[in-house]
């Protein structure tokens, strides 16, 4: 159906995110105008929706605001509450990229009422994330670490370990905001070892930025440089502009520090370049702040004048707290280079206060130390004394937050190199007393001796063979298992094409051309599904389905022998759930060659799909001979072969997909019907 083609369309858009963004926006544009023409007001919805996070990716987000609010309206109009959440949560993001930060705490909370109510706790813990990267970003920190541990708990207790690193890249990045950089690092290692297993770049990005920062802020500016390289490059890759920007400023911050000015101000310009374009208030806040910093290190006090004015002008527009304290500490730093003291003491008074208020110690640290300096000039020597201690309280607190982590590795090599001395010396002690003892055995006990250590290495040796015989042939029975698989899904194959081209040869015989070709258009079709099915380890549901489809109607083409059905039950999702492929096909099969060997009339074969329990039940009835019937010993026995290798292949996948996995065959002469029924739990994955 064409309906479902626009679901497998928005999915592999789905699965392309982060990915692969030009493939993303390829198969979403398909999904939309194929749903769009047939009428199908859900699938348009999904594609706006991708749409929607294609464009916020790109930094357009004109266009992704447009995207999610019509994709809204049409979710709104089908009454989808799992659309119209996802889509609040969407249109959450996009106003936190426009720093429209009150709009965004509004819809994300929208979303999350909506997520509890369909009890999609995974959902709820994504949303609580970007809250929390909100109040970050507001200087809220306090309330972001809250919202954060939360986030993480929920996934803790779904054990959803492969989304759970966004909140843990959030909790990080509110550690590195509050000068807790070894927490901020621990934590973005373990986000990187997640980038670097499920390859998602947009995530890849982030990462590698944050822990640029966090070296940089240590002065660790050479291991900086690779994170902001490798940062740029992915950007650069996806269109991600605003991101781009800030590993451009990184990098400009690396050679600044290296006293590099020019180099590190052509960074900064090509960073201001992007942020111009596209006008992002974060980013040019960013760009006049880092040229600013340039400037004042050069001594130019006037330039650096321009550009602090600049970024405090677009952090009061943006409403970071966090920015505007900077700002403004800047500002009367650069005031009191320029002897203007009164402004300097205004703005340093300024920025401190709202340092104190979101506890930012390096900022508290700079407005103390140059009121203490511009009160020392003006003469008002108490109030200097007073600021110099705040400086020296707040920079030994620093102090202890940037080396704690080099401190701590200093005792564990002291620790270390005096346990391994100790250990030595034991060591030393140990061999001269077993070289003793052994002199004296030799002289006493030789022959008991020589006999124990025979004992010990036949008995070790045994214990050796006995284990690898018993690996050895754990290792068999698992290979024997897998091959059987591939055997078992391959099977179809040859018998199954002979049969069709055979069947196809009689209708060109017969010149029988429109049914010839419509034989063919289908042949073709499942032989394609079933090459490309056999190669992946699990297939959407869909697909299995209309694979099965496919061979039923071929099966019963030329003279229509038997009726069937196949039949899903409405609350499963076909789109999202993947299976293994070729569980349900040999069934059938066996249906068609055994079931009806006595049978003439009213043929029929019904394939029934449930979900009960978290279970994923298919059930496969004929009306046929029913199991007990059938004489034939050959046929019983690939029969039964057949089960148990699908059963064995059911019990692993079982394992691996961790959900249950089981096969059952019945004669339906128990339910007072005649034929039989094979019902198979079939292990299964979800895509979110």
């Amino acid at each position: 159906m064409d309906s479902t083609r626009v679901n497998i369309l928005n999915t592999i858009a789905q699965t392309y995110y982060g990915i692969n963004q030009d493939s993303l926006i390829k198969y979403a544009n398909e999904a939309g105008v194929l749903a769009k023409h047939i009428g199908f007001t859900k699938g348009e919805a999904t594609s706006l929706y991708q749409k929607g996070y294609y464009y916020l990716i790109k930094g357009d987000l004109e266009s992704a605001s447009n995207s999610a609010n019509q994709s809204l309206s049409l979710e709104i109009t089908t009454n989808n509450t799992n659309g119209i959440a996802k889509c609040y949560n969407l249109i959450g993001n996009i106003s936190r990229f426009l720093e429209d930060y009150k709009k965004s705490i509004l819809y994300y909370n929208k979303a999350i009422q909506l997520e509890k109510s369909l009890n999609n706790q995974d959902r709820v813990a994504a949303i609580l994330s970007n809250i929390g990267a909100v109040y970050n970003t507001q200087g809220k920190f306090v309330e972001a670490e809250a919202v954060l541990k939360e986030s993480i708990d929920i996934y803790n207790s779904l054990n959803e370990e492969d989304k759970i690193y966004n909140a843990i890249s959030n909790l990080a990045l509110v550690y590195t905001q509050q000068g807790r950089h070894t927490e901020a690092l621990a934590y973005y290692q373990k986000c990187l070892e997640g980038y670097r297993d499920n390859g998602n770049k947009i995530f890849g990005a982030a990462i590698l930025l944050n822990i640029s920062l966090v070296y940089s802020s240590i002065d660790e500016n050479d291991k900086a440089l690779p994170y902001l390289l490798e940062c740029y490059e992915l950007n650069k890759e996806m269109g991600n502009q605003l991101s781009e920007s800030k590993s451009l400023i990184g990098i400009g911050y690396v050679y600044r520090s290296k006293k590099q000015y020019n180099k590190a101000l052509d960074y900064y310009n090509k960073a201001l370049s992007i942020c111009n374009t596209i006008n992002s208030k974060e980013g040019l806040h960013n760009c006049y702040n880092s040229i600013g910093a340039l400037y004042l290190e050069k001594e130019d006090f006037q330039l650096a004048l321009e550009n602090y004015k600049k970024a405090l002008e677009v952090s009061l527009a943006l409403g970071s707290k966090s920015g505007i304290a900077g700002s403004y500490t800047e500002l009367g730093v650069i005031y009191y280079h320029l002897g203007d003291n009164q402004k300097a003491i205004d703005n340093l008074l300024k920025g401190k206060e709202i340092a104190n208020e979101l506890s930012l110690t390096v900022t508290q640290k700079e407005a103390n130390l140059y009121l203490s300096k511009v009160y020392e000039k003006t003469n008002n020597y108490k109030d200097a004394l007073e600021r110099f201690k705040d400086y020296k309280t707040q920079s030994d607190s620093l102090f202890n937050k940037e080396n704690i982590e080099k401190i701590t590795q200093l005792e564990y090599d002291y620790k270390y190199k005096q346990a391994l001395e100790s250990a030595n010396q034991r060591e030393l002690k140990l061999t001269k007393t077993v070289k003793a003892t052994s002199q004296d055995l030799e002289k006493s006990q030789r022959s008991l001796l020589l006999g124990v250590i025979t004992f010990l290495v036949v008995a070790l040796l045994l214990g050796s063979i006995i284990f690898y015989l018993k690996l050895k042939h754990a290792k068999s029975k698992t290979q024997n298992v897998i091959i059987e698989q591939k055997l078992l899904r391959s099977q179809m194959t040859p018998h199954f094409i002979f049969n069709s081209l055979s069947v196809l040869q009689g209708m060109i015989l017969s010149k029988e051309e429109k049914k010839s070709v419509g034989y063919l258009s289908k042949f073709s079709k499942l032989l394609r599904i079933t090459l490309e099915n056999s190669r992946e380890k699990t297939v959407l549901l869909s697909q299995e389905l209309e694979a099965v489809n496919n061979y039923l109607a071929l099966q019963n083409l030329e003279d229509n022998t038997y009726n069937y059905s196949v039949l899903v039950d409405d609350s499963i999702d076909a789109s999202v759930i993947k299976i293994p492929p070729m569980l349900i096909q040999p069934f059938i099969e066996n249906a068609i060659e055994h079931a009806f060997r006595d049978k003439k009339e009213n043929k029929k074969i019904d394939v029934y799909l449930s979900c009960h329990d978290k279970k994923l039940i298919c059930k496969i009835t004929d009306n046929g001979v029913g199991i007990n019937t059938d004489s034939n010993t050959i046929n019983q026995n690939k029969k039964s072969l057949a089960t148990t290798i699908t059963s064995e292949r059911l019990a692993l996948l079982a394992k691996d997909f961790k959900t249950e996995g089981s096969i059952k065959i019945e004669n339906r002469k128990k339910y007072n019907e005649q034929g039989t029924i094979v019902t198979l739990v079939i292990p299964y994955l979800t895509e979110s």
